[in-house]
């Protein structure tokens, strides 16, 4: 019910504003928020070599600065991906670039990766103490500048690992956002191989600096053929990469184009996204075969397709599209479901 009339004030501004407008007011009701949903810790799950409160999570994109860990954290997520953060400040796309498509109950999305740049992320994240001191796992996620050719990618991503290697309890690489121009090509076998190399040395090399080993996960997109699922699979494999986030937004329109903004450019999220991110999640747990932890996302607007997204061979599930249209209350059905269905499993012995 309180979601219910917060909702009406969201909706009655655009997209962009009410996406502010909600992390200020998280922020001013922090002190109070655990009153939304089951604590942290209530269906713990071990992948990557972490513990995991409960399998539930918040995808990178609503907290791109870093600065609103703590707020967010109080609404039980078990854990929470900040970002994504480029090397250098840059604004992202022109407004508006963000839409609502209620009817559909989805988003579509053109922000291009607005980050604050390192410096300031990193000052933000260290800031936010008590989500971590809680239980909870940070993730945070790292891309590219938009104006570094595509050929010199791996600098960003390299420097934007180094930065956050310690203030993360994994990071990552994504490769599959549709704003950022030539961003996915980097999901191709060759790129995607030369990518992961690089990134594997740095971080053999930060491990070896700081006595510490800071799992990397990769996020692709919907939009992948179905064949080359079997040959990312590989290279996650062959490279050491610890999870596989499957998947961002989709530049597919499996809409009526009478939705008002069905039309806008961008990545498109909700619920029309959710059939095929868990046919994604389902053919990468089909070809890993446990080899490689899955963290499923895209779609979930409800309790079951949380289960659904685990039972497709997900270990972990995060939301986004869901809480601007369900509210806070989504974390608490997410967990309830999974616990209910028994479908929450942590890493076989010996995968971390």
């Amino acid at each position: 019910m309180l979601y219910r009339l917060a909702r009406l004030l969201l909706f009655s501004v655009d997209a962009e504003s009410a996406h502010d407008l909600a992390l200020a007011g998280l922020q001013r009701a922090q002190p109070v928020g655990r009153f939304f949903t089951k604590p942290i810790g209530s269906l713990p799950v071990r992948i990557m070599g972490l513990s995991f409160g409960n399998p539930v999570g918040l995808a990178a994109g609503l907290d791109k600065t870093g600065a609103h860990i703590d707020s967010l954290g109080s609404l039980g997520f078990g854990f929470i991906e900040a970002g994504t953060v480029t090397p250098r400040p840059q604004p992202g796309n022109p407004k508006p670039r963000m839409f609502r498509l209620i009817g559909a109950r989805a988003i579509i999305n053109r922000m291009g990766f607005n980050s604050p740049g390192l410096a300031p992320f990193i000052d933000n994240v260290r800031r936010q103490k008590s989500f971590r001191a809680s239980g909870g796992v940070l993730g945070l996620n790292i891309g590219k500048n938009a104006h570094t050719p595509i050929e010199h990618a791996l600098e960003d991503y390299r420097a934007c690992l180094r930065d956050v290697y310690c203030e993360a309890d994994y990071v990552a690489v994504n490769v599959s956002s549709p704003n950022t121009k030539d961003l996915r090509s980097l999901q191709s076998a060759g790129q995607l191989a030369a990518l992961l190399t690089g990134l594997t040395d740095e971080r053999k090399r930060l491990e070896d600096q700081h006595d510490k080993r800071v799992p990397l996960a990769v996020k692709i997109a919907p939009d992948v053929s179905d064949d080359s699922i079997p040959e990312i699979a590989d290279a996650l494999v062959a490279h050491g990469i610890d999870a596989v986030i499957a998947t961002n937004t989709t530049v597919m329109r499996n809409i009526p184009k009478t939705h008002k903004h069905a039309g806008e450019a961008g990545g498109l999220s909700g619920a029309p996204l959710a059939a095929r991110a868990t046919q994604v999640v389902h053919l990468l747990s089909r070809h890993l075969q446990g080899a490689v932890p899955i963290i499923g996302v895209g779609g979930i607007m409800h309790g079951t397709d949380a289960v659904e997204k685990m039972q497709a061979g997900a270990s972990l599930v995060q939301l986004y599209t869901g809480l601007v249209y369900a509210g806070p209350g989504l974390v608490a059905d997410c967990v309830n479901a999974i616990r209910q269905n028994g479908c929450a499993v942590s890493s076989p012995p010996g995968l971390t």
